[in-house]
C-alpha cells in the first residue's frame, strides 16, 4: 500500500513532537537535580521582615536572650496598673430613649453610652469620667460618672 505525501508529513510532525517532548522531559530532570542542593532551599529574613535569598550581615545581628521573649498574655497585675478612665463632655442625651454621646477630651471622639452604664444621673454639657468598652457595634462608654 502506498503512502501519500500528506500522511508522511503528519508522521514526521508527530515524530518531531515526540522528540521535543522527550528533550523537555530530560531538561526538566537535569534542572531538578541541580536545584536540590541545600543552599538553594534556604530562605532568610532581612531586617525589614522580608524574605531574601542572601544571608544577613553578621555585623547587623542582635543577640536576644531567651528570657526576654514573652509569648503570653500580660499578667493581671500589669494590666491593672494602666489607667483606663477617660474624661469628656456629654454632647447629647435623650432621657426618653435612654442613650447619649460623650465627646472624649483627649481624642475628640464621640462615644455612645446607655443609661444602664451611668453611675449617677447626667445632663447635656455635664463633665464626666468614663471607661471605654469595645462592643460589636463599636465603642461604648461604661461606668459613666459626673466630675465635680
Amino acid at each position: 500500500m502506498a503512502e501519500t505525501w500528506n500522511k508522511k508529513e503528519r508522521e514526521k510532525k508527530k515524530e518531531q513532537i515526540r522528540k521535543e517532548k522527550v528533550e523537555r522531559k530530560q531538561a526538566r530532570k537535569e534542572k531538578s537535580n541541580e536545584s536540590k542542593s541545600f543552599d538553594s532551599m534556604l530562605a532568610y529574613i532581612d531586617e525589614n521582615g522580608n524574605l531574601s535569598d542572601t544571608p544577613p550581615d553578621p555585623k547587623k545581628t542582635h543577640n536576644i536572650k531567651l528570657e526576654d521573649i514573652q509569648i503570653s498574655v500580660p499578667r493581671l497585675e500589669d494590666r491593672a496598673k494602666e489607667n483606663h478612665t477617660h474624661k469628656g463632655v456629654v454632647t447629647f442625651f435623650n432621657e426618653a430613649k435612654g442613650f447619649g454621646f460623650i465627646r472624649d477630651r483627649a481624642t475628640q471622639q464621640s462615644i455612645f453610652f446607655h443609661v444602664n452604664s451611668l453611675t449617677e444621673p447626667v445632663q447635656e454639657q455635664s463633665k464626666v469620667s468614663f471607661e471605654i468598652e469595645k462592643t460589636p457595634k463599636g465603642l461604648s462608654a461604661v461606668n459613666v460618672g459626673v466630675l465635680r
